[in-house]
């Protein structure tokens, strides 16, 4: 197994423009107090902090056409693009600290490009409670943090669907979802119209961690772009209350734990989201201590004993 691993920037996006509730746009600063950068830089990587991304305020008004706050969303996507490809093409390793998961959309968008430009083939780890496979159609909300992956595969208002250009992001197949439980019924006839690879939690009680996520990583080789896009919410809230969005029933501490070291086993991730942690209601900082600890198995802090 690789266990070398590029040079890190991390990134703040601090916004929750895309959410229901306020609060994750302090999610950057929360993982920085809980030790990140320190974190990893112990581990051997190393890290530049890249401060904070600016962008427009939460204006925090009722949907517009079926979306809340579209152009605060996308000015800063376009903000995430720019400053993920940015790190891409340095050949450093970017670390986005959201806010919200409508930021996905603008740094997939980026890692998109980027695969690309260099004849990789993306794989996406879509680590949530959540499809986030919403449109405007199906959700009364209009919170675009519920459609990032909708919009990165092309269904959405044009100004995110088209963020990097003339066509969608990415294709339905280049996802894996994992830890999935919460998906409104519109929504589940879209995953299954488009094709969406999904590990569910039923799917994963039948099978176990192990074998989804042996699933979830097949076909990864040399020549693959691993991006992961760590929800917080993705967690059990028993372990992480410090989300929005909490749904019970989630992976436990091993289970995510398990799922972190597989990834770094593969030794082909080469980017990452951090995203949904809403410090303001969390418990003295447990969930993006959680995080931290969760993202140093992704770098290769493991409990394997054995050879």
């Amino acid at each position: 197994m690789n266990r070398s691993f590029l040079p890190v920037s991390l990134i703040g996006a601090p916004t929750d423009v895309g959410a229901g509730d306020r609060g994750a746009r302090l999610g950057p600063e929360a993982l920085r107090i809980a030790g990140l950068g320190e974190a990893l830089v112990k581990r051997g990587v190393e890290v530049i902090d890249r401060g904070n991304l600016d962008g427009p305020r939460n204006p925090w008004q009722k949907p517009v056409g079926g979306y809340r706050h579209l152009a605060e969303v996308v000015e800063w996507n376009r903000a995430v693009m720019d400053a993920v490809l940015a790190e891409l093409r340095g050949g450093r390793m970017p670390i986005l600290l959201g806010g919200d998961h409508c930021l996905g959309t603008g740094s997939i968008t980026a890692v998109a490009r980027h695969c690309r430009e260099t004849g990789l083939k993306l794989r996406v780890l879509w680590l949530d409670a959540h499809a986030d496979f919403n449109t405007s159609d199906v959700t009364p909300s209009g919170n675009v943090h519920g459609m990032p992956v909708a919009c990165l595969c092309g269904l959405g208002p044009r100004e995110l669907t088209h963020l990097g250009g003339d066509t969608p992001a990415v294709q339905p197949e280049a996802f894996r979802q994992i830890g999935i439980r919460s998906v409104d019924e519109g929504e589940k006839r879209l995953v299954k119209e488009h094709g969406l690879d999904v590990y569910d939690m039923r799917y994963i009680d039948e099978v176990g961690m192990k074998r989804a996520m042996e699933e979830a990583l097949d076909g990864v080789d040399d020549n693959t772009h691993l991006h992961v896009s760590f929800d917080v919410d993705f967690l059990d809230p028993s372990i992480a209350p410090g989300v929005g969005t909490t749904v019970p029933g989630g992976p436990n501490y091993r289970e995510a734990q398990l799922v972190m070291e597989m990834i770094a086993d593969s030794g082909r991730m080469r980017s990452l989201d951090i995203v949904e942690l809403n410090p303001i209601i969390d418990k003295r900082n447990r969930t993006a201590k959680l995080a931290v600890d969760l993202v140093e198995s992704l770098f290769g802090k493991s409990t394997l004993m054995r050879d």
